[in-house]
């Protein structure tokens, strides 16, 4: 069965940084399309960044240019590394994976 397993998660001060990862149980190959999902108390959930098994990636428009996700297939893992982060970034992240689902989640608080 497929796993995913989140980490990285914290708590840092605004402008700090965090690498997120999100390990599978699989070659991260065998997902056509994987993502970095946040959800904040009382928000939907949306989509922040996500790459395609052919390379391409994705970030929404609130952290293009602080957040980049990239993967390591020896590892199995992909991350997501979070710098100059915002109050306003603080959420639940969450990995998801086609064909594999959610994993747990992790979170990620961002307060002086």
């Amino acid at each position: 069965q497929v796993q995913l397993v989140e980490s990285g998660g914290g708590l840092v001060q605004p402008g700090g940084s965090l690498r997120l990862s999100c390990v599978a149980s699989r070659s991260i190959f065998d997902f056509s399309y994987m993502g970095w999902y946040r959800q904040a108390p009382g928000k939907e959930r949306e989509l922040v960044a996500s790459i395609y098994s052919g390379g391409t990636t994705y970030y929404a428009a609130s952290v293009k240019g602080r957040f980049t996700i990239s993967r390591d297939g020896a590892k199995k893992t992909v991350y997501l590394q979070m710098n100059s982060l915002k109050p306003e970034d603080t959420a639940v992240y969450s990995c998801w994976a086609s064909g594999g689902g959610w994993g747990q989640g992790t979170q990620v608080t961002v307060s002086s």
